[in-house]
Formats: C-alpha cells, structure tokens, sequence
C-alpha cells in the first residue's frame, strides 16, 4: 500500500501576499506538497512557474506539483525544460500535473490550439513521450509525433529526481492513457464524488492491461472546504459535487479523509481551503492530518 501525501492548493492570485505564509505554514504542518493552477489566461494569476521558484526558494521540504498544467499552452518540450529546471533548483521538489486543456475560446484567444476531444488524447500521450525522453540523459530525440514533432533535439536538462507525471483526467480514453502511461490521476473538481470508483477501476484495468501494476499510479482526491467547529453529522460516502464545500470539524475531516483512502482507494489528499490562510492551513495540519494518518494504520493493521 502507498503511503498517504497531504497536500494543499495554493492560489496563484497576484493579490494573495499571504501565498508564502501559507506555503510555509504548510511546509511546517505536515503537508507533503503544494498544488499550483495553471490558468495563464486569468489576468491576475501569476505566473505558476515563477510562483513555484519563488516559493522553493523559501521552503526546504515542500514538494510542489502543477494542478494543472495547461498544456495547450505550455508546449511539451519546452513544458520539459521548465519542469526539469524547477526540479533542480529545488534539490528535487518538483512533480508535473498535467491537463489537456479547457476553456477553449480563452486558450484560442493566446494563440493557443483548440483541441477536438480526440487530439487532447492524442496531444496528451505525446507529452508524456516527450517529457521523458527530455528529461533522459545524454540523448538526442527524434520522434514522429502530430503534436509534437522533434527532429535532432538535444535533451536536458536532466531533473535532480524521476518527475512523476500526473494527469488530471475523467473521460474514458483519458483515462485508459493514465493507466496505462501515467504515474498518478488528480480526480477533477469537477465531476462527482460518485463517478470516482468507476474511474478508479478503468484506470486499475488499463494499468494491468499495459503490464503494469495499478498501485503504481498514484490516486489524489481534491477536498474543497475548511475545518470548523461544526457538529452537524457528515454522511459518508459524499454525493454530490466534488467541489462543493465541506465544512466540518477536524475529527469529521479525519474521518472523511480515511474513507477516501481505505474504501476509494485514494492516497494522496489535496486540501483546497475556501479560507486560504496561514491558521486555516494549520489547523488541517495539526488536527486532521495525524488524526487521519492514525485512522489510516488502524484500519490497514486490521485488515
């Protein structure tokens, strides 16, 4: 079994002065990693690379992973050389998200492709070839690709550590890609707590399809909300929209959270806070996260 990552989503909003407070209130309260955004198109989004350089270089253990990158307008191999730079000037912190794209008419509006569902697959399986054989030492790399057509081009730099490429995904033949290819799935805002085991199983089925085995990609569900005093019960398993609030105490969180890792089979969980602060994110670290980890063991050592 995978152990459990915590993470939290940072927004990349020019106005939030709170953004390095709260990554290091993360970092110093037993979070794993920070998610950023990738929308270049919102006019007051910063820009997330230079965000995620400009808080590596004040943290020392927080990992960070792009919650989407836009990959329409972030070419592949160029997408290779900013990830493998952010990794190295990070001692290895880095890890990619990557999003075949939305928002069709913004994206169109920076130049950007409009992708028909059929080319986001397809432009999305060549990244991840192309990402890889960047990041491969001493190599020159040709390759045939629609999207991507690479003639003779040196790779490098080489990251500091084996980027992992998540996929935010929920269609069928994205998510037969992932099993099959990727190394972990961010399960999107935007679809139901309810289709999430069946996207569980096709990601398993295309994983062993592909010889490999399902637990190597790793599985993170995204939790907006904050932790409150409430007393009100919280109904296991959620309904719903996945991006609707939860509001409930930490010991109702802790809950939440061990049911999404031992029945849903998810091991990663990505706080999004609807109350971005420093006591917020603190809060989550100190009262949920060892609560739930504590959940996690007893349920796994009686199994």
């Amino acid at each position: 079994m995978n152990p459990i990552s915590f993470g939290v989503f940072l927004s990349p909003h020019r106005d939030n002065g709170l953004v390095i407070d709260n990554a290091l209130a993360a970092e110093s309260n037993g979070f794993d990693f920070a998610a950023i955004q990738d929308h270049p198109y919102v006019p007051d989004h910063l820009d997330p690379y230079v965000l995620i350089s400009h808080l590596a270089a004040r943290t020392g253990t927080l990992r960070f992973l792009t919650d989407v990158a836009n990959l329409p307008l972030r070419p592949a191999p160029l997408l290779a050389k900013t990830a493998a730079s952010l990794d190295l000037l990070s001692d290895g912190r880095f890890d990619l998200g990557v999003g075949g794209g939305r928002a069709w008419p913004q994206i169109a509006g920076l130049g950007g492709p409009a992708w028909s569902p059929a080319e986001t697959v397809n432009a999305v399986d060549e990244a991840i070839t192309v990402l890889r054989a960047m990041w491969d030492p001493h190599r020159t790399v040709t390759f045939r690709g629609k999207t991507y057509p690479l003639e003779g081009v040196a790779a490098g730099p080489v990251p500091a550590h084996a980027i992992r490429i998540w996929l935010g995904a929920s269609g069928p033949r994205m998510l037969k890609l992932l099993g099959s290819r990727a190394d972990g799935w961010i399960a999107p805002l935007a679809t139901l707590f309810e289709t999430k085991p069946a996207a569980q199983d096709a990601i398993d089925a295309a994983a062993r399809a592909a010889g490999r085995n399902p637990r190597d990609v790793r599985r993170v569900i995204q939790l907006v909300g904050s932790v409150t005093d409430a007393t009100a019960p919280v109904d296991l398993p959620l309904s719903g929209p996945n991006g609707r609030p939860l509001h409930a105490n930490a010991d109702q969180w802790a809950r939440i959270v061990a049911h999404f890792v031992t029945d849903l089979r998810f091991d990663t969980v990505n706080l999004v806070p609807d109350a971005e602060t420093p006591e917020q994110i603190s809060r989550f670290g100190t009262d949920v996260i060892p609560a739930a980890r504590q959940l996690v063991a007893d349920h796994r050592r009686a199994a």
